[in-house]
């Protein structure tokens, strides 16, 4: 039976696949959200130390309590819950659909080694977006932020239980190494009201947003843009683009000029 909008993953060889991509050993922790059935539970409980599994519908936790040894199941929203205290170091999961931004939202900002994700196709191709492109907005600009990310491989609609309508894919996301020291949480600010004015210039939108531009000109800027190019060029530059064509390096810069201005 479907559940909470959930398609369920019936097919053991492209569950396999996904283990096999987490690299799940004993060592592991690994975080589950979603897991309906148990399907993938079961393969992640045979091959990780322990595990957790968050299921916000009552009747389908109820059939995974007793089922794992070392399978702590979590009745309750995942978006309403704090990821981080559970210590996993991996996730894996075939997330619900209708919270894919949200979830993914949630856990790049959270501690973790490595992801595995089944999200619907489209998603998954928005996460890897580059700037210009149709796709390019706040989803791939913070995901990007704040993990590399990699679509793995295309999944057949006939791999799940209701079939769904949609494409689906697997996707790994690793924390991003040389992630810029920056306030996450404003960065995240800044994406939203960007890509929610994407039309505009960004110097328009900013305004919308309620930020001192006139400030930002006064910032040294000059790491924008290519080598040589003076602050006053690169800020006027940066500010008559519009949000879906301006690099991450760039979001991530006006985000440390705004901290500085809102510090000041």
């Amino acid at each position: 039976m479907r559940r909470k909008g959930q398609n369920f993953l019936v097919d053991t060889q492209v569950i396999e696949r996904i283990a096999d991509y987490a690299e799940i050993i004993p060592e592991d922790r690994v975080l589950e959200i979603g897991p309906g059935t148990g399907n993938l539970t079961e393969v992640i409980s045979s091959r990780a130390g322990e595990a957790v599994a968050i299921e916000v519908d009552p009747a389908l936790a109820a059939n995974l309590l007793g089922r794992f040894d070392n399978v702590q199941v979590v009745l309750n929203d995942a978006l309403k819950v704090d990821l981080s205290s559970f210590s996993c170091n991996k996730i894996v999961s075939n997330l619900p659909y209708q919270i894919s931004s949200k979830i993914t939202f949630k856990i790049v900002r959270i501690p973790f080694d490595l992801a595995v994700l089944m999200y619907q196709r489209e998603f998954a191709r928005k996460m890897i977006a580059r700037p210009g492109s149709e796709d390019y907005g706040r989803i791939p600009v913070v995901v990007q932020h704040f993990c590399q990310v990699e679509i793995l491989e295309a999944v057949p609609r006939t791999a799940f239980r209701p079939i769904p309508e949609v494409q689906s894919a697997i996707v790994r996301l690793k924390p991003r190494l040389e992630k810029p020291d920056i306030d996450d949480g404003l960065f995240m600010k800044l994406a939203e009201g960007l890509f929610n004015n994407r039309r505009k210039k960004v110097k328009k939108a900013l305004v919308a947003m309620g930020v001192p531009i006139n400030e930002i000109f006064l910032k040294d800027v000059s790491t924008i843009g290519s080598s040589g190019t003076d602050a006053p060029k690169a800020c006027e530059s940066m500010m008559n683009k519009r949000p879906e064509d301006l690099l991450l390096e760039e979001i991530e810069k006006l985000t440390e000029i705004v901290h500085d201005i809102n510090s000041a």
